[in-house]
């Protein structure tokens, strides 16, 4: 794992899914009610929260995971997966009741996917398992959530964050409605991507444009600073007081879009533990993620920091 001489690596604390993800790949991607047939076909380690860690650790992070795996062979692998890769899994919980989460991919040709998640043991995380863990809390410099585990968990994770006083990164994915109004203001990163965003300010968001619209929006709910994520059209950031700027994303092209944005997230959340500019953490994580979708999989296409340092 390489760490640029400059930077002093971070702390940073995920919190949240661990899956394992079956992924198929097709020509195109299926209509309702369509059977079609696909031409690969793959198991690999996923889960957003699993996916972060994940990012983080390859961009020289210190990293620790709280999360929850059933009793099945599948749980004992991703906790294998994520030890290799030097993250402390000694915050994830073993529930026998559910199975380890998975998740269903269908990739076309043309890199966009279709996904289909079952939870599993990703629904025992509870808030009472988050107070069990206080201690990865406290030492960490950020702590990062999403939304495959349950609301109540992560609204603890983020209440608790902030009384120790940590800084806090929300990627409100998967989106279905407004987050509660008590959350954004535990927000001091809020990172969707244009479709999030849309649902979550209520407002389209096509453009740059739109994305300003929505994240001030979200900015006057509470949330500090907001990152709307736009693909290939890059990413727009709105700071804490109001100024916002516009970051184009590097041109390349792209066969599975997988994990693109936890990509972004992990490698996000890495940057800022490790105390860099809001600029360098968001080049670097766009470069991290142009990277990762010219790969297929979901933690195999994520880069290291050598890979990311060279595309600069």
């Amino acid at each position: 794992m390489n760490v640029s001489k400059e930077t002093k690596p971070g702390r940073v604390l995920v919190v949240g899914s661990i899956n394992t993800d079956l992924v198929a790949r097709s020509p195109h991607l299926p209509r309702p009610g369509e059977t079609i047939g696909g031409h690969e076909f793959s198991q690999v380690a996923g889960g957003k929260g699993g996916n972060q860690a994940v990012a983080a650790a390859r961009m020289g992070a210190q990293v620790a995971m709280v999360g929850c795996v059933g009793t099945d062979a599948n749980g004992a692998q991703r906790v294998k997966d994520l030890e290799t890769e030097g993250i402390d899994c000694s915050g994830i919980e073993v529930h026998p009741a559910q199975p380890t989460g998975v998740a269903m991919v269908t990739v076309s040709d043309d890199g966009q996917n279709t996904i289909v998640v079952v939870a599993g043991s990703n629904g025992e995380l509870t808030p009472e398992g988050i107070a069990r863990h206080e201690a990865a809390v406290k030492a960490c410099d950020v702590v990062v959530c999403q939304l495959e585990t349950p609301p109540e968990a992560v609204h603890a994770t983020l209440a608790l964050a902030r009384r120790l006083g940590k800084i806090t990164v929300l990627n409100p994915a998967p989106a279905t409605g407004p987050l509660p109004v008590e959350w954004l203001p535990l927000v001091d990163y809020l990172v969707p991507n244009e479709v999030e965003a849309a649902i979550l300010a209520g407002l389209p968001v096509e453009s740059e444009s739109g994305a300003r619209r929505a994240a001030t929006e979200l900015q006057r709910g509470g949330a500090r600073n907001v990152i709307v994520t736009l693909g290939a059209q890059g990413a727009y950031l709105l700071v804490d007081g109001g100024e916002g700027r516009h970051f184009p994303a590097p041109q390349v092209q792209a066969i599975d879009t997988t994990a693109a944005g936890d990509t972004f997230i992990g490698t996000f959340a890495a940057q800022i533990a490790a105390r860099q500019s809001l600029d360098n953490a968001i080049g670097l994580a766009q470069r991290a993620a142009s990277i990762s979708v010219t790969r297929a999989g979901a933690q195999p296409s994520i880069p290291n920091r050598a890979e990311v340092d060279s595309a600069a």
